[in-house]
């Protein structure tokens, strides 16, 4: 797998028996930066930007690319059993924008979640622009596909979690929510939101409160809304 990005490169350092191959672009003046490229006492190899562009399909990547062993994955029961209590999972329903993916793997780092749930089929996977995005929390935060996001649900339920939508139909306001239970908060996707059938799985709804004349939030920032108040829910000052 190729990764990008200093961030990234950051979160690897953690684990550099992951990383295969280091390519830095030529001419690059961070020096402080290619020294610790150097430290890790990895292959590197120089090349120009327009070969890193290729490598990366044209994104931005900060003149250093990654070859990486692939990221673990997890099974549902590990989270499960690895989780804090109370614990706190967040369950994607069809997120298929890599930068919301990573942008939520990044706020769940953030605070404190246990692991995220992703779909297998009609969803973005941990693909290197989500793992940039994520700036290196898809390295920090266990993550498990499922190919039954109802069955994983149901699965959460009989070992005790709550399962949270975030929706605005017949939905509580989200600083009415129940957080000091076991959750899973479910983020529907940034089109048509909770399918009808994990919405059978969801114990309650909540919303947040629209002000303006736009209807709805960017699933990641909803996301980071909705956590931030599990976490000011739970730890509170």
């Amino acid at each position: 797998m190729i990764v990008y990005g200093k961030n990234v490169f950051t979160q690897l350092e953690e684990n550099p028996d992951s990383i295969l191959k280091i390519y830095v672009q030529r001419g690059l003046r961070d020096k402080r930066f290619l020294q610790r490229v150097e430290q890790l006492n990895k292959k590197i190899t120089v090349v120009s930007r327009d070969q890193l562009n290729a490598l990366t399909k044209g994104a931005n990547h900060n003149g250093i690319v990654v070859e990486v062993k692939e990221i673990p994955t997890y099974d549902l029961k590990q989270i499960l059993n690895k989780a804090k209590q109370p614990g706190l999972i967040v369950a994607l329903d069809g997120i298929q924008d890599p930068h919301n993916l990573g942008a939520i793997l990044r706020s769940c780092d953030c605070t404190g979640v246990d692991g995220v749930i992703l779909c297998k089929h009609n969803s973005v996977g941990l693909t290197p622009s989500a793992i940039k995005a994520s700036t290196g929390a898809a390295y920090t935060i266990p993550v498990c596909t499922v190919t039954n996001l109802k069955n994983a649900l149901q699965e959460c339920k009989e070992n005790g979690y709550w399962v949270v939508g975030s929706d605005m139909d017949q939905a509580r306001d989200y600083r009415q929510g129940i957080y000091d239970v076991p959750l899973v908060l479910v983020i529907g996707s940034e089109g048509k939101g909770i399918s009808n059938l994990v919405k059978k799985q969801c114990d309650y709804m909540v919303k947040l409160p629209m002000e303006g004349k736009i209807s709805s939030l960017n699933a990641s920032v909803a996301c980071a809304v909705l956590l931030y108040q599990i976490h000011s829910a739970r730890h509170p000052l």
